[in-house]
């Protein structure tokens, strides 16, 4: 091993440790001290243990956290949500519509559990003080569907779901001097987009933290990069990670290293990229999932059933699915659920 180990560093190469688990909640806060902006990766969208971990993290008295940016949720009705996090008389069904009437076509019938976390929210809120109460952004940007009838109407809209979040979070979070966790798939929190093979040259390329990194106001993003599953072929130490959820940072690691693709698998061709040039960290989530949502064709989930009964309601979001322009296998894998014909 000395000889090999010797060989290598004659050959210019630099031997690498495994990447180092620390506990995730205390990284989170240093990586505060030094960032306006923490980015978490949710994993897989819905699932049950990114919120969990979320509320235990703004519940912590540590917590420097003052606005929660969360993806799919239409900012035209940031002005409901504020009242009802704020404790008012506001009825949930205005809040869940902020999901149902987003970009996010699909999610009209199995929104995913922002009912839940934003109650959540609301309850800390109203047995907080003032200085520790969070606000809740909506990332999705503003669409008011009775506007919408086209597809191309509809992509300008949806050309904006970085653009518009990265605006706001400049003028909402950064220029009032306050700390943003953002909410997002991770794909949204890239440095390089890899759907462009990492040329940044197009708008369209461009994700939240590439845009609030770039121009003369740059702001600094701590972004994390969140592995659900088994993930040993990554790094064989991680089966002694415990308990979960951990946090590793990846500069220097022999982790960090590794080809990004390595780490979202595509058939995609790309140039090499280090995952460290893409991400900041890794947080090893969980080795189980649990959704909240549900995909298509799943029962429906408790409370939707009235939904599907709701037949003006349902063609509504059929035709803006059409415009969409989903496959007609989705629209008819939800009137299967909801026995629709």
């Amino acid at each position: 091993m000395r000889h090999a180990m010797a060989w290598l560093l004659l050959a210019g190469q630099t031997v690498l440790s495994p990447a180092v688990p620390v506990e995730p909640i205390t990284a989170v806060f240093d990586a505060f001290r030094t960032h306006d902006v923490v980015a978490l990766g949710v994993g897989v969208h819905g699932n049950d243990q990114i919120n969990a971990f979320v509320l235990t993290l703004v519940r912590d008295p540590r917590s420097p956290v003052t606005d929660i940016v969360l993806e799919g949720l239409n900012a035209l009705y940031q002005d409901a949500v504020d009242r009802y996090i704020r404790g008012e008389n506001v009825k949930e069904a205005d809040v869940v519509e902020a999901s149902v009437n987003s970009t996010q076509t699909r999610q009209f019938l199995h929104p995913p559990r922002t009912d839940d976390f934003m109650r959540a929210i609301r309850a800390f809120n109203m047995k907080s003080p003032p200085q520790r109460r969070i606000r809740v952004l909506l990332g999705d940007p503003p669409l008011d569907w009775t506007t919408i009838h086209t597809h191309d109407q509809y992509l300008t809209v949806l050309a904006q779901r970085d653009s518009f979040p990265a605006g706001m979070i400049r003028r909402e979070v950064v220029d009032k001097h306050r700390k943003a966790l953002l909410l997002y798939g991770v794909m949204h929190f890239q440095r390089k987009q890899l759907f462009s093979n990492y040329d940044m040259s197009s708008p369209l390329a461009q994700t939240v933290v590439s845009l609030l990194e770039s121009g003369p106001r740059a702001v600094k993003v701590f972004n994390i990069y969140t592995l659900m599953g088994d993930i040993t072929s990554l790094q064989p130490e991680v089966a002694s990670w415990r308990p979960l959820p951990r946090l590793a940072l990846l500069h220097g690691t022999a982790l960090g290293r590794m080809d990004f693709t390595k780490f979202y698998e595509t058939n995609r061709v790309a140039p090499l990229m280090p995952m460290e040039d893409q991400f900041n960290a890794v947080m090893y989530l969980t080795t189980t999932i649990t959704i909240g949502g549900s995909p298509p064709d799943a029962e429906p989930l408790p409370g939707t059933i009235e939904r599907c009964r709701d037949r003006a309601y349902m063609d509504t979001h059929f035709a803006r699915m059409a415009i969409e322009q989903l496959p007609q296998s989705e629209i008819d894998a939800i009137k299967r659920v909801c026995g629709l014909r």
